[in-house]
Parts: structure tokens; C-alpha cells; sequence
């Protein structure tokens, strides 16, 4: 091995060393963002609320029905509704980073954005 094939071989793990830090570095910066549910109503963003913050708000609609969104201990849950199927009531209270809640007859969806990631897989669920 010749003295300038030392050269590389540390340039380029000094290279590698760099980006890995990089990377890092900006993967911690998306990760400190404060994790929200936002609310969307027939595809237009209703609103942003925080996991971190105790809320509980009741979206009227024009046609009398209603959803009431209920944040607690950092997780989100549709706790009341109008719909007559009650899926969205009845489905699991949400709090990683993707997951949401449906409701059909009133358009509406609740997603986590910049929350934990789930250790589960989506195959196990």
C-alpha cells in the first residue's frame, strides 16, 4: 500500500465521518418540532393542536353535526360525534407520527405530524 493510497482511505472516512454528522444533525432539528394533530375538513386545514397541550374542541359544521376532538396526556381522540356509525368515536386514541382518525359523514380527518415514531410496524397491527 502505497503512501497516497493512505491519503484516500482517510479522506474518505473523514468524507463519510461528515455526512454522518450532517445527517444526524438534521434528523434531530425535524425531530424537536412539538407534535401536532391537524385537523382537516373536506381537504381545506381546519386547525393545529398540540399534543403537549391539554385541549378538547368541538368543530360545528354548517348542517348541525358536530366532532369533538379531545387532547389529553399527549394523545388525541374524537370523543363525541354527530355521525350515525360512530367509527371515529370508537376508534383508538392517536399519538405517532401518520396515524389518523376518519370521519366520513362529516369529512373530516385528524393526522399526528412530527410525532414519535410507532417501535410497532405497520405488519403487526
Amino acid at each position: 500500500m502505497k503512501k497516497n493510497d493512505v491519503y484516500l482511505i482517510i479522506c474518505i472516512l473523514v468524507v463519510c465521518g461528515g455526512i454522518a454528522l450532517i445527517t444526524n444533525l438534521v434528523t434531530r432539528a425535524k425531530t424537536t418540532d412539538a407534535a401536532v394533530a391537524v385537523v382537516t375538513i373536506d381537504g381545506s386545514e381546519y386547525g393545529r393542536f398540540p399534543l403537549d397541550v391539554d385541549t378538547e374542541e368541538t368543530i360545528r359544521f354548517e348542517d348541525g353535526s358536530y366532532n369533538t376532538l379531545t387532547i389529553h396526556d399527549g394523545i388525541c381522540d374524537i370523543s363525541e360525534a354527530s355521525c350515525p356509525d360512530q367509527i371515529c368515536v370508537n376508534h383508538m386514541p392517536i399519538q405517532y407520527n401518520g396515524q389518523n382518525i376518519v370521519c366520513l359523514p362529516n369529512k373530516l380527518v385528524v393526522t399526528i405530524e412530527n410525532g414519535e415514531e410507532d417501535d410497532i410496524d405497520g405488519m403487526t397491527h
